[in-house]
C-alpha cells in the first residue's frame, strides 16, 4: 500500500514525521514522506502525480486543526484522489487539550480519522484494515 506522510503547511518539525515513516514501514509499506511546512498545493500536486492510497498529516506546532482543514479541502477537491484515504494526528491544538469541534470539521471535509490524541494504536489498525481490504480487491 503506498503511503504518503506529511507536514502541515506551519509546521517546520521533522522528528514525528520521521517517526511515523518508520512506524509505517516497519509494517511493511513504501512510505514517501514530504518533509515539513508543506502547503496543501504541494502535497495535491505530489498525491496527484502518484496518487497515495493513504495520506498521512501530523503536526506538531499545535495548528494541525487549521492547517490541516486546508490540506484536507485541497485534496478532496482532487477528483483523482477520491479513493485516498485521509488521517491527521499529532498536537492539534495550541490549547493543549482536544477540541471536538475542530475534528469534526476535519471529518466533514472528508479527513477519515483524527487521531489528537496520539493513539497509534488506532493508525496501526487502520492500516491493517486498508491493506487487507487492497489484498481482497486485489485477488477478487
Amino acid at each position: 500500500m503506498r503511503i504518503l506522510v506529511s507536514g502541515t503547511a506551519s509546521d517546520s518539525h521533522t522528528w514525528n514525521l520521521v517517526f511515523l515513516q518508520l512506524f509505517l514501514e516497519e509494517q511493511g509499506h513504501p512510505v514517501t514522506n514530504l518533509g515539513p511546512c508543506v502547503t496543501a498545493d504541494l502535497l495535491a500536486a505530489h498525491c496527484l502525480e502518484q496518487p497515495p492510497e493513504l495520506v498521512v498529516l501530523s503536526s506538531v506546532n499545535g495548528h494541525g486543526y487549521r492547517d490541516g482543514l486546508t490540506a484536507v479541502a485541497r485534496l478532496r477537491a482532487e477528483p483523482a484522489l477520491d479513493g485516498s484515504t485521509i488521517v491527521i494526528g499529532g498536537k492539534l491544538g495550541v490549547a493543549g487539550s482536544r477540541d471536538p469541534e475542530a475534528a469534526a470539521l476535519l471529518r466533514a471535509a472528508g479527513c477519515h480519522a483524527v487521531y489528537d490524541d496520539g493513539d497509534l494504536n488506532a493508525l496501526r489498525d487502520l492500516v491493517g484494515e486498508l491493506a487487507d481490504a487492497k489484498a481482497r480487491r486485489v485477488t477478487a
